[in-house]
Protein backbone atom coordinates (compact mmCIF):
# COMPACT_ATOMS: atom_id res chain seq x y z
CA UNK A 1 0.00 0.00 0.00
CA UNK A 2 1.25 3.43 -0.94
CA UNK A 3 -1.23 5.97 0.39
CA UNK A 4 -0.45 9.69 -0.08
CA UNK A 5 -2.00 12.30 2.22
CA UNK A 6 -2.27 16.00 1.42
CA UNK A 7 -4.05 18.58 3.48
CA UNK A 8 -5.09 22.22 3.69
CA UNK A 9 -5.02 23.26 0.03
CA UNK A 10 -7.10 26.41 0.69
CA UNK A 11 -8.02 26.95 -2.97
CA UNK A 12 -9.64 30.27 -3.84
CA UNK A 13 -11.47 31.70 -6.84
CA UNK A 14 -9.53 32.61 -9.97
CA UNK A 15 -7.51 35.78 -9.52
CA UNK A 16 -7.65 35.74 -5.72
CA UNK A 17 -5.01 35.05 -3.06
CA UNK A 18 -5.69 33.37 0.27
CA UNK A 19 -5.23 35.76 3.18
CA UNK A 20 -4.44 38.47 0.65
CA UNK A 21 -1.00 37.20 -0.26
CA UNK A 22 -0.73 33.40 -0.57
CA UNK A 23 -0.98 31.81 -4.05
CA UNK A 24 -2.70 28.69 -2.78
CA UNK A 25 -4.08 27.59 -6.16
CA UNK A 26 -0.62 27.51 -7.71
CA UNK A 27 0.86 25.82 -4.66
CA UNK A 28 -1.91 23.20 -4.55
CA UNK A 29 -1.43 22.32 -8.22
CA UNK A 30 2.33 22.16 -7.74
CA UNK A 31 1.85 19.70 -4.86
CA UNK A 32 -0.56 17.53 -6.81
CA UNK A 33 1.89 17.36 -9.70
CA UNK A 34 4.58 16.24 -7.25
CA UNK A 35 2.23 13.51 -6.02
CA UNK A 36 1.55 12.44 -9.61
CA UNK A 37 5.29 12.06 -10.19
CA UNK A 38 6.03 10.30 -6.91
CA UNK A 39 7.36 6.75 -7.19
CA UNK A 40 6.18 4.21 -6.48
CA UNK A 41 2.86 5.44 -7.78
CA UNK A 42 0.17 6.14 -5.18
CA UNK A 43 -2.59 3.57 -4.78
CA UNK A 44 -4.85 6.39 -3.56
CA UNK A 45 -4.68 10.02 -2.46
CA UNK A 46 -6.38 11.32 0.69
CA UNK A 47 -7.00 15.05 1.22
CA UNK A 48 -7.82 15.74 4.85
CA UNK A 49 -9.77 18.97 4.81
CA UNK A 50 -9.65 22.69 4.04
CA UNK A 51 -9.74 21.96 0.34
CA UNK A 52 -10.91 25.54 -0.17
CA UNK A 53 -10.38 28.77 1.72
CA UNK A 54 -13.99 30.01 1.78
CA UNK A 55 -16.13 27.03 0.79
CA UNK A 56 -17.54 28.81 -2.29
CA UNK A 57 -18.91 26.91 -5.32
CA UNK A 58 -16.34 28.45 -7.65
CA UNK A 59 -13.51 27.28 -5.40
CA UNK A 60 -14.69 23.66 -5.61
CA UNK A 61 -15.05 24.00 -9.37
CA UNK A 62 -11.46 25.23 -9.58
CA UNK A 63 -10.20 22.42 -7.36
CA UNK A 64 -12.08 19.78 -9.34
CA UNK A 65 -10.33 21.03 -12.47
CA UNK A 66 -6.91 20.82 -10.82
CA UNK A 67 -7.61 17.27 -9.65
CA UNK A 68 -8.75 16.20 -13.12
CA UNK A 69 -5.60 17.43 -14.84
CA UNK A 70 -3.10 16.20 -12.25
CA UNK A 71 -4.23 12.86 -10.80
CA UNK A 72 -5.43 9.61 -12.33
CA UNK A 73 -5.62 7.57 -9.11
CA UNK A 74 -8.56 7.36 -6.66
CA UNK A 75 -8.95 10.57 -4.64
CA UNK A 76 -10.74 10.57 -1.28
CA UNK A 77 -11.64 13.82 0.50
CA UNK A 78 -13.16 15.12 3.73
CA UNK A 79 -14.03 18.72 4.64
CA UNK A 80 -12.23 21.06 7.03
CA UNK A 81 -13.38 24.14 8.90
CA UNK A 82 -12.75 26.39 5.86
CA UNK A 83 -15.07 24.24 3.74
CA UNK A 84 -18.86 24.55 3.56
CA UNK A 85 -20.37 21.11 3.70
CA UNK A 86 -23.27 21.76 1.30
CA UNK A 87 -21.05 23.29 -1.39
CA UNK A 88 -18.43 20.61 -0.78
CA UNK A 89 -20.99 17.85 -1.36
CA UNK A 90 -22.32 19.55 -4.49
CA UNK A 91 -19.00 20.49 -6.06
CA UNK A 92 -17.18 17.21 -5.33
CA UNK A 93 -20.08 14.77 -5.61
CA UNK A 94 -18.20 12.90 -8.36
CA UNK A 95 -15.54 11.75 -5.86
CA UNK A 96 -16.12 8.45 -4.01
CA UNK A 97 -17.98 8.56 -0.72
CA UNK A 98 -18.70 12.29 -0.66
CA UNK A 99 -22.49 11.93 -0.72
CA UNK A 100 -22.83 8.43 0.75
CA UNK A 101 -23.97 9.78 4.13
CA UNK A 102 -27.17 11.88 4.06
CA UNK A 103 -25.78 14.59 6.35
CA UNK A 104 -22.00 14.39 6.79
CA UNK A 105 -19.06 13.65 4.51
CA UNK A 106 -17.97 10.38 6.10
CA UNK A 107 -17.42 6.93 4.65
CA UNK A 108 -15.03 3.97 4.59
CA UNK A 109 -12.43 2.86 2.06
CA UNK A 110 -12.44 -0.92 1.83
CA UNK A 111 -10.16 -1.89 -1.08
CA UNK A 112 -6.75 -1.23 0.51
CA UNK A 113 -4.72 -3.53 2.78
CA UNK A 114 -5.66 -1.18 5.62
CA UNK A 115 -9.25 -0.11 6.18
CA UNK A 116 -9.60 3.69 6.12
CA UNK A 117 -12.43 5.54 7.87
CA UNK A 118 -12.94 9.10 6.67
CA UNK A 119 -14.51 11.38 9.31
CA UNK A 120 -16.29 14.72 9.08
CA UNK A 121 -15.37 16.89 12.11
CA UNK A 122 -16.76 20.21 10.83
CA UNK A 123 -18.87 22.57 12.95
CA UNK A 124 -20.48 25.01 10.48
CA UNK A 125 -19.30 28.54 11.13
CA UNK A 126 -16.74 27.50 13.76
CA UNK A 127 -13.02 26.82 13.28
CA UNK A 128 -13.04 24.15 16.00
CA UNK A 129 -14.13 20.59 15.33
CA UNK A 130 -16.31 18.00 17.00
CA UNK A 131 -17.59 14.47 16.81
CA UNK A 132 -21.23 14.91 17.79
CA UNK A 133 -23.29 12.03 19.18
CA UNK A 134 -24.42 10.93 15.71
CA UNK A 135 -20.90 10.94 14.31
CA UNK A 136 -19.50 9.14 17.35
CA UNK A 137 -22.19 6.47 17.02
CA UNK A 138 -21.42 6.13 13.32
CA UNK A 139 -17.71 5.68 14.02
CA UNK A 140 -18.38 3.15 16.79
CA UNK A 141 -20.59 1.14 14.44
CA UNK A 142 -18.02 1.15 11.64
CA UNK A 143 -15.25 0.01 13.95
CA UNK A 144 -17.45 -2.77 15.34
CA UNK A 145 -17.96 -4.14 11.80
CA UNK A 146 -14.36 -5.34 11.31
CA UNK A 147 -12.62 -5.60 14.69
CA UNK A 148 -9.76 -7.69 13.33
CA UNK A 149 -8.78 -5.52 10.39
CA UNK A 150 -6.00 -2.90 10.72
CA UNK A 151 -7.64 0.50 10.51
CA UNK A 152 -6.62 4.09 9.84
CA UNK A 153 -8.86 7.05 10.70
CA UNK A 154 -8.61 10.26 8.65
CA UNK A 155 -10.00 13.49 10.08
CA UNK A 156 -9.33 17.21 9.75
CA UNK A 157 -9.13 18.29 13.40
CA UNK A 158 -6.44 16.47 15.44
CA UNK A 159 -7.78 14.66 18.54
CA UNK A 160 -4.88 15.84 20.72
CA UNK A 161 -3.36 19.06 22.01
CA UNK A 162 -0.02 20.01 20.50
CA UNK A 163 0.67 23.54 21.76
CA UNK A 164 -0.35 25.14 18.45
CA UNK A 165 -3.85 26.42 17.69
CA UNK A 166 -5.31 24.16 20.39
CA UNK A 167 -8.15 26.64 20.94
CA UNK A 168 -9.58 25.56 17.57
CA UNK A 169 -8.92 21.86 17.97
CA UNK A 170 -11.32 18.96 18.40
CA UNK A 171 -13.88 19.19 21.19
CA UNK A 172 -14.24 16.27 23.63
CA UNK A 173 -10.90 14.70 22.86
CA UNK A 174 -11.33 12.47 25.91
CA UNK A 175 -14.51 10.91 24.53
CA UNK A 176 -12.92 10.31 21.14
CA UNK A 177 -9.79 8.81 22.74
CA UNK A 178 -11.93 6.47 24.84
CA UNK A 179 -13.77 5.30 21.73
CA UNK A 180 -10.49 4.58 19.93
CA UNK A 181 -9.22 2.68 22.97
CA UNK A 182 -12.19 0.32 22.72
CA UNK A 183 -11.09 -0.71 19.22
CA UNK A 184 -7.46 -1.89 19.24
CA UNK A 185 -7.45 -2.40 15.46
CA UNK A 186 -7.06 1.38 15.05
CA UNK A 187 -3.34 1.80 14.36
CA UNK A 188 -3.17 5.29 12.89
CA UNK A 189 -5.08 8.59 12.94
CA UNK A 190 -4.09 11.10 10.25
CA UNK A 191 -5.11 14.75 10.41
CA UNK A 192 -4.65 18.23 8.98
CA UNK A 193 -5.70 21.65 10.31
CA UNK A 194 -2.52 22.74 12.12
CA UNK A 195 -0.23 23.07 9.07
CA UNK A 196 2.76 21.41 10.77
CA UNK A 197 4.19 17.88 11.09
CA UNK A 198 3.20 16.76 14.59
CA UNK A 199 2.92 13.26 16.11
CA UNK A 200 1.20 12.17 19.33
CA UNK A 201 -0.38 9.07 20.93
CA UNK A 202 -4.16 8.72 21.01
CA UNK A 203 -4.95 5.61 23.06
CA UNK A 204 -3.06 2.78 21.30
CA UNK A 205 -2.91 4.62 17.98
CA UNK A 206 -0.24 6.89 16.56
CA UNK A 207 -1.81 10.17 15.50
CA UNK A 208 -0.12 12.58 13.11
CA UNK A 209 -0.70 15.95 11.49
CA UNK A 210 0.40 16.42 7.90
CA UNK A 211 2.02 19.71 6.86
CA UNK A 212 0.13 21.95 4.46
CA UNK A 213 0.83 22.03 0.74
CA UNK A 214 0.76 25.84 0.62
CA UNK A 215 1.47 27.72 3.85
CA UNK A 216 2.57 26.49 7.28
CA UNK A 217 1.85 27.70 10.81
CA UNK A 218 4.81 29.26 12.59
CA UNK A 219 6.32 26.95 15.20
CA UNK A 220 5.67 29.04 18.32
CA UNK A 221 4.90 26.94 21.38
CA UNK A 222 4.41 30.00 23.57
CA UNK A 223 1.03 30.91 22.08
CA UNK A 224 -0.96 29.63 25.07
CA UNK A 225 -3.88 28.60 22.88
CA UNK A 226 -3.89 31.61 20.57
CA UNK A 227 -4.23 31.24 16.82
CA UNK A 228 -0.75 31.47 15.31
CA UNK A 229 0.83 33.20 12.35
CA UNK A 230 1.64 31.58 9.02
CA UNK A 231 4.73 31.43 6.83
CA UNK A 232 6.04 29.82 3.65
CA UNK A 233 8.18 27.05 5.07
CA UNK A 234 8.64 24.15 2.63
CA UNK A 235 5.38 22.52 1.61
CA UNK A 236 5.05 18.78 2.15
CA UNK A 237 2.79 15.75 1.99
CA UNK A 238 2.93 12.40 3.75
CA UNK A 239 3.26 8.89 2.39
CA UNK A 240 1.74 6.07 4.45
CA UNK A 241 2.93 2.58 3.54
CA UNK A 242 2.08 -0.90 4.83
CA UNK A 243 5.29 -2.76 5.64
CA UNK A 244 6.24 -6.00 7.34
CA UNK A 245 7.83 -5.56 10.77
CA UNK A 246 9.23 -8.08 13.30
CA UNK A 247 5.92 -7.95 15.17
CA UNK A 248 3.75 -8.01 12.06
CA UNK A 249 2.82 -5.51 9.33
CA UNK A 250 2.29 -1.90 10.33
CA UNK A 251 1.65 1.55 8.86
CA UNK A 252 4.90 3.47 8.37
CA UNK A 253 4.80 7.16 7.42
CA UNK A 254 7.23 9.40 5.56
CA UNK A 255 7.15 13.16 4.97
CA UNK A 256 7.94 14.17 1.38
CA UNK A 257 8.68 17.73 0.33
CA UNK A 258 6.93 19.23 -2.67
CA UNK A 259 9.95 21.22 -3.89
CA UNK A 260 13.00 19.73 -5.59
CA UNK A 261 16.41 20.34 -4.03
CA UNK A 262 20.02 19.98 -5.25
CA UNK A 263 21.06 16.34 -5.74
CA UNK A 264 20.91 13.44 -5.63
CA UNK A 265 24.59 12.95 -4.95
CA UNK A 266 26.39 9.62 -4.38
CA UNK A 267 27.63 8.84 -0.91
CA UNK A 268 31.42 9.04 -0.95
CA UNK A 269 33.31 7.93 2.13
CA UNK A 270 36.03 10.15 3.50
CA UNK A 271 39.46 8.43 3.42
CA UNK A 272 39.52 8.63 7.22
CA UNK A 273 36.03 7.14 7.68
CA UNK A 274 35.88 4.08 9.97
CA UNK A 275 33.74 2.20 7.46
Amino acid sequence: MNLIQLTDLHCVRYGRQAMGRCETNTLAERALRAVRNFRPRADAVLITGDLTDNGLPGEYELLAGILRRTLDVPVYVIPGNHDRRENFRAGLAHLPGVTSDPEFVQYTIEDLPVRVIMLDTVIPGNPAGEMCARRMAWLEARLAEQPGRPTMIAMHHPPFNCGLNDAIGLRDMAGFTALVARHPQVQRIICGHHHRPVTAPVAQAVASICPGVAHQVELDLGQEGLIGLWNLEPAAFQVHVWLEQPGGPAIISHTAYVDSYPGPFPFQADPESPH
